[in-house]
């Protein structure tokens, strides 16, 4: 059984130097058992990039890791992450991870000496790299405010960029206040406004926490061209009214 397990993935992709090991593009689903075998214990640093990872649960094999790399993967969370005292570094760039507070907060749980993380090219990071439509950099700078806030306070670097004096300042001040809200809903460009209006309003009664409901600038129901017409038409039929009564009786208290 020991030998099968040590078989279960290519040992020629794999390159170990002192206690550093990389072992990507190989489409691992999960960890394999015999790279758990050959490097676990004694492994400082690992590199899983360009694999399909979609569980890290062996990752409570590999008890001295200090850096961990996880990019281009297929993890949509970090539920499977274990706790990793030592760690300093996570990368975890280019997954599909949607929920980023639910991985934030997961990532503080687990790695209480973090220094380094980066999270771009997630669903759930509003950075413009990923999702230039959808974000902007006003978007980016909440969504650091609020991770410094939640993440340890060892934190150094978050993506590329050193954390500021001033950005650890305002997550301590208003990062809580600065959690990223998001609707999920179809494409919006196909469709109408009736079926936008559907749309938003079964998410709302749907939606997961009734304590805390998606949020939206936009109005409950959308408003097609002939109710901006009467709208216009209601305006300047108040207007002709007040001035009416403005000739008619000049002391006559305002309207409106």
């Amino acid at each position: 059984m020991a030998m099968m397990r040590e078989q279960d993935f290519n040992r020629t992709a794999l390159t170990v130097q002192r206690s550093q090991a990389w072992y990507t593009g190989q489409r691992a689903e999960r960890i394999p058992h015999g790279l758990i075998g050959l490097v676990g214990a004694d492994c400082s640093s690992l590199d899983l990039s360009y694999n399909n990872l979609v569980s890290l649960t062996a990752l409570k094999e590999f008890a001295n890791l200090e850096e961990l790399v996880l990019d281009n993967n297929c993890l949509c969370d970090l539920n499977t992450l274990p706790r990793m005292p030592k760690l300093t570094t996570l990368s975890v760039n280019n997954n599909k991870v949607t929920d980023i507070e639910r991985a934030l907060d997961r990532i503080k749980e687990c790695c209480p000496c973090l220094k380094y993380a980066s999270l771009l090219g997630n669903p759930g990071c509003p950075d413009q790299l990923t999702n230039p439509t959808t974000t902007d950099e006003e978007d980016y700078e909440r969504y650091r405010r609020y991770a410094v806030h939640v993440l340890p306070a060892t934190l150094r670097f978050l993506d590329s960029r050193p954390i500021s004096s001033r950005e650890r300042q305002e997550a301590r001040e208003r990062g809580s206040l600065m959690r990223m809200v998001r609707v999920n809903l179809p494409n919006l460009s196909s469709l109408t406004a009736e079926e936008f209006a559907r749309a938003l309003h079964h998410k709302r009664h749907n939606s997961i926490s009734v304590e805390e409901p998606d949020y939206t600038p936009l109005p409950d129901s959308m408003r097609g061209p002939l109710d901006v017409r009467r709208t216009k038409e209601e305006n300047a039929g108040s207007l002709r009214y007040r001035q009416f009564l403005h000739m008619q009786f000049p002391t006559h208290p305002k309207t409106g």
